[in-house]
């Protein structure tokens, strides 16, 4: 931050009259540490004075201990004492506490250590931490925000501090070891005016002193933030609302996150405002990074916020694209208001009015809110059958339901959306639903809703040993821990045997089916069987009950390859992107998108938005990535082209990729430790590995037929939109598709050859059947004893489905 004020300009006059004890100590260690201290203050952009800069200068290059602790005693806070024993009492010093609103103020601390200890020194405050509690402990686990979690307020006390030792270089994370030193402490007050805290020292657990003597009142005087008001328009100069974030020159993040209640999201660094909302800042020099959403760039502006009570920011936003002026909609079918990262106190998740700054900050179109098992009878509320009321023309928001964390979720998570009513027939509340997924996606089909299987990577995870394992317990009809040829002819291999048989030895052994199984899980497609089964989309497609699956938060693999082995059996299942908001990831919403092709409008109709989502004609895509006015033969995404006998068809796409893209794996940039199985995943924060997939800034668009790429053309990363073509024979009937890894995906156009249905892969359908054999194997004992019957039959009757057609697809494929 620059430098704005000298930092003991307002705090120099003394609290206390007694002098702080001079401690005996050597010179040229205590002068080093003060010449650290003056160094980390100017860092802070909260300089000495110059009349003490010199004083203390003179002391450090004399080595004069005794003139160091004279020059700098004046101006501490607090002094620590740890004894012999290693046990902490405090004490308040002279300075008087002058702290900055919305703010960090350095204040100075003076240890004196007959300990000589070398531990951590460490502050407090029952004032200090979340005001929040209630957040899910694997949530921040997978996202590596633990530190928000740390210390909630589950009593709902009263707190607005943040406290915290400034240990970042030239400071040390431990004490020296020597006699006496000097720390700097960090205060941040989310409220002005006085205000008193009690601060605790410790140096490990168990080392206060008794009697509250390592705890020290302090009557702290707040100056006042100010209120920055924001003007903000968009590309055309029409005022909206942004995502914005502000850090100072030392990184650190304004407002705090950990301080942070509704409207605002503790668990994401930015916040979203309109045009005409303000921000709680202290006066200095900030870094702001203004954007809404992928398809515009992030415009980065240093501001100077002045020494008043109010002043105005104007925020201007660029687009690189705008999918609306090809007829495309975006829209994030899964979000929630409540659960996972959302706290349950000082409220049960986030109202409507919250949710709709973050879908419209984000430039969705489209917003779903769907209630689920967490927080379900407080956000019930605002279910309606409608859009819900702060719905704009071009922004609007309804809430729906997602089966999770009840009913039949351990069958499968299930989105219902465009729903007339909310609760299952007969049932209470999330009490008395169906415990697996036929029955209530068939209820949300019979009152024109859409239905759809949320984050479709979860539940197909592969683990090889066990998969081989699996395959020897279920084949190895001799027990000799190996499978002959006869044994495995009736089994799904991942690969064939020959290829499987490395020793050529007639048999395959566990080692072989391993190494089979870790070769094939960064292919796409495959037919590794997954742990689970996976979920009932495979009963509830054959069925046709089923209209989309979710895509863009899970591992892109695991997505994709159900897809396509579902596609290559002939089913109209549809791709439609989410992020599963902030389960998946609390990045931000619309994070996994589908693009949905209305044609050009002033309104957005949500029904007719959902039922061109459930025919296909969309692209999914993380929104920096695009495929617009893709076409086979002229006919659209969901279309569908007759061929009388097999011919050539011509391919056409606008693509276009943005040059901002993150280079991160949730969009492909950064390669992950394990591999492409886990490319594009948002679930989990990966460590990666050095590889550049983008070097170069470019991307790769391939021609996908029937699962298999066929053609590709390279296209540059330079936020230009690019007309490609492709041209490709179509032997048989096909689905036809054009897709970037992992970042973007077309639905298909079916071309249809000779009146035959789609029988692209005998192996396809195989592994489908493999799949509802394997779940009911795992999870038939979740389904409720007076449902299972009739489970089971639905079950044989997708297994048939699946038979025939197997025995419909070309004897090979």
């Amino acid at each position: 931050m620059k430098k704005i004020c000298a930092f003991f300009a307002t705090i120099s006059f003394a609290a206390y009259a007694e002098p702080l004890p001079v401690v005996e100590v050597e010179g040229q260690p205590l002068a080093a540490n003060a010449q650290r201290i003056m160094q980390a203050l100017d860092f802070l952009g909260r300089p000495l004075t110059d009349e003490l800069r010199t004083k203390l200068q003179t002391a450090i290059t004399a080595r004069d201990g005794a003139g160091v602790q004279a020059a700098l005693d004046p101006q501490v806070l607090c002094v620590v004492d740890i004894s012999p024993e290693s046990r902490v009492k405090a004490q308040r010093g002279p300075a008087a506490a002058q702290v900055q609103q919305a703010g960090y103020t350095p204040v100075l601390i003076k240890v004196i250590n007959h300990a000589t200890s070398v531990a951590r020194l460490q502050i407090s405050s029952p004032r200090a931490g979340p005001s929040y509690a209630g957040v899910a402990k694997l949530t921040m686990e997978r996202e590596r925000q633990t530190h928000l979690r740390e210390n909630e307020n589950t009593q709902g006390t009263d707190r607005f501090l943040e406290v915290s030792l400034f240990d970042a270089p030239p400071m040390t994370a431990n004490l020296s070891g020597l006699e006496v030193e000097y720390a700097i402490a960090l205060i941040y007050s989310s409220e002005a005016g006085k205000r008193e805290a009690t601060l605790v020292f410790d140096i490990g657990q168990g080392t206060q002193d008794l009697g509250f003597r390592a705890e020290v009142p302090v009557l702290f005087q707040v100056s006042p933030a100010v209120t920055v008001k924001l003007d903000i328009q968009d590309f055309d100069g029409q005022a909206t609302t942004a995502r914005l974030t502000f850090t100072n020159a030392q990184g650190q993040v304004f407002p705090p996150q950990a301080r942070r209640l509704a409207p605002d999201f503790f668990f994401q660094k930015h916040l979203y405002r309109p045009s005409g909302g303000s921000v709680l800042l202290p006066p200095g020099e900030f870094t702001m990074e203004a954007s809404r959403g992928p398809e515009y760039r992030t415009v980065k502006t240093m501001v100077m916020i002045p020494s008043a009570k109010e002043t105005t920011l104007p925020v201007k936003l660029a687009r690189w694209i705008h999918a609306a002026d090809f007829g495309y909609y975006s829209g994030d079918h899964h979000i929630h208001a409540a659960g996972c990262a959302h706290y349950t106190s000082p409220s049960e998740g986030m109202r409507p009015e919250h949710m709709f700054q973050q879908v419209k900050g984000e430039g969705l179109n489209v917003g779903c809110v769907l209630a689920w098992g967490y927080c379900f009878d407080y956000q019930r509320q605002f279910f309606g059958p409608q859009v819900d009321q702060f719905s704009e023309p071009l922004t609007q928001m309804k809430y729906d339901m997602e089966v999770s964390g009840f009913g039949s979720a351990a069958l499968g998570h299930v989105c219902l959306l465009n729903l007339r009513e909310l609760v299952y027939p007969g049932a209470d509340g999330i009490k008395g639903w169906p415990t697996w997924t036929l029955p209530a996606l068939r209820w949300t089909k019979q009152q024109g809703g859409f239905t759809g299987y949320p984050h479709s990577g979860s539940g197909m995870q592969v683990n090889s040993a066990t998969a081989s394992k699996r395959l020897l317990d279920l084949y190895d009809a001799s027990k000799d821990a190996r499978l002959t040829a006869a044994e495995a002819q009736s089994a799904l291999l991942p690969e064939t045997f020959d290829k499987m048989d490395a020793d050529h030895d007639g048999g395959l052994n566990e080692a072989e089916l391993i190494s089979s199984h870790e070769r094939v899980l960064d292919l796409l497609p495959n037919v590794a069987i997954p742990d689970a089964g996976g979920h009932e989309i495979f009963v509830t497609t054959a069925h046709g009950v089923c209209d989309f699956i979710s895509a863009m938060d899970t591992a892109r693999l695991l997505e994709w390859n159900t897809w396509y082995h579902l596609m290559n059996c002939g089913f109209p299942l549809k791709a439609a992107g989410e992020t599963d908001f902030p389960c998946m990831s609390g990045t931000r919403v619309g994070q996994g998108r589908t693009y949905v092709k209305l044609g050009k409008t002033d309104r957005i109709d949500f029904k007719k938005w959902c039922e061109a989502m459930a025919q296909g004609r969309s692209y999914v895509s993380d929104g920096y990535a695009h495929a617009l006015d893709f076409s086979v033969a002229g006919q659209p995404s969901g279309g569908e082209v007759r061929l009388a006998q097999p011919g050539r068809v011509d391919v056409r796409v606008k693509a276009a990729f943005s040059s901002e893209t993150p280079l991160e794996i949730a969009y492909g940039g950064a390669t992950p430790v394990a591999g492409a199985r886990l490319t594009g995943d948002t679930v989990n924060y990966h460590d990666t590995t050095a590889a550049q997939p983008y070097a170069g800034g470019k991307r790769k668009v391939e021609l996908i037929v029937n699962g298999l790429p066929v053609a590709v053309r390279e296209v540059p990363a330079d936020d230009q939109v690019h007309e490609i073509t492709f041209s490709t024979d179509i032997p048989r009937s096909s689905w036809v598709a054009v897709r970037q890894f992992p970042q973007m995906h077309t639905n298909p156009v079916n071309v249809i050859v000779a009146e035959q249905p789609i029988r692209a892969s005998r192996r396809s359908a195989q592994w489908c059947l493999a799949c509802i054999e394997q779940l009911w194997r795992v999870r038939e004992k979740n389904i409720a004893p007076a449902e299972r019957e009739e489970a089971r039959r639905s079950y044989e009757a997708a297994k048939e489905i699946y038979r025939r057609i197997a025995d419909e697809a070309p004897e090979g494929s």
